[in-house]
């Protein structure tokens, strides 16, 4: 995947993670993360549960076990989750927009086309 893909990929579900919660949909959410976390993995490489746990995606604070959530509970879940995972996105965005970070999934490399259009990795 190019640079370019990676951005352009990244800020649709950015769009699409505001859209849902502000909008919320469990059903949405489900395929939403599971394009977000294809894409995070193609780009970054897989998370084990350590960082997974430590990033807290999908683990909201007031979960409700034991019982089905009422249509309230489910649309603060929905919230919730969206809202974090959009975050992380973000994140990703930035890293690999502002500051220019290579990624696992990049082709091109130096002096491609794609390349040319990325902006210099900063060091502090």
């Amino acid at each position: 995947m190019t640079r370019g893909e990676l951005i352009a990929r990244t800020r649709q579900l950015i769009d699409e993670g505001d859209r849902i919660a502000a909008n919320p949909s469990l059903g949405a959410l489900q395929v939403w993360l599971q394009l977000s976390d294809e894409l995070l993995s193609a780009a970054w490489g897989t998370m084990d549960r350590y960082h997974l746990a430590w990033l807290m995606v999908g683990k909201p604070k007031g979960i409700v076990r034991g019982r089905p959530m009422t249509p309230d509970e489910e649309s603060a879940y929905v919230r919730e989750v969206a809202e974090q995972k959009t975050a992380a996105l973000r994140m990703s965005l930035d890293a690999v927009e502002r500051q220019g970070m290579p990624f696992v999934g990049e082709t091109g490399g130096a002096g491609s086309a794609d390349a040319s259009t990325a902006p210099a990795p900063r060091h502090p």
